[in-house]
């Protein structure tokens, strides 16, 4: 079983001006654009509650999984779409400069203040 869900876009146009991708059109709360230069590592964390995803719009990244007693690493490039889901410690290290829109299913930051991010292996 994989530690992460492959997700497909939900619409393509492409034509002589160029191409829109709509990536979701329901379920997502928070959307972030993140930009990564080579080499910078994105430190091990997790969520207890949000299922995170992640479009690349240009460039490759890896990402290092695990939960429990498994691991898996998966090389991931443009046009590549998914998630990683609550409880799956991930690590990203990108292996070019790199654009990726970023989702959450709620919003890691809560009302009272707190983060749904947490560093410390629980499980």
């Amino acid at each position: 079983m994989s530690l992460y869900t492959a997700r497909k876009i939900d619409f393509q146009h492409i034509d002589e001006r160029g191409s829109l991708s709509q990536l979701i059109h329901d379920g997502f709360k928070q959307i972030n654009v993140l930009e990564s230069k080579k080499g910078v590592e994105r430190g091990s964390h997790f969520h207890k509650e949000s299922i995170e995803a992640f479009y690349v719009i240009s460039g490759s990244v890896k990402v290092i999984l695990w939960s429990k007693n498994e691991k898996e690493e998966v090389v991931f490039n443009k046009g590549d779409f998914f998630e990683i889901h609550p409880f799956v410690l991930h690590n990203m290290l990108f292996l070019s400069d790199c654009l990726m829109v970023q989702m959450y299913d709620r919003p890691v930051e809560k009302e009272d203040g707190t983060k749904d991010i947490y560093t410390e292996v629980e499980f």
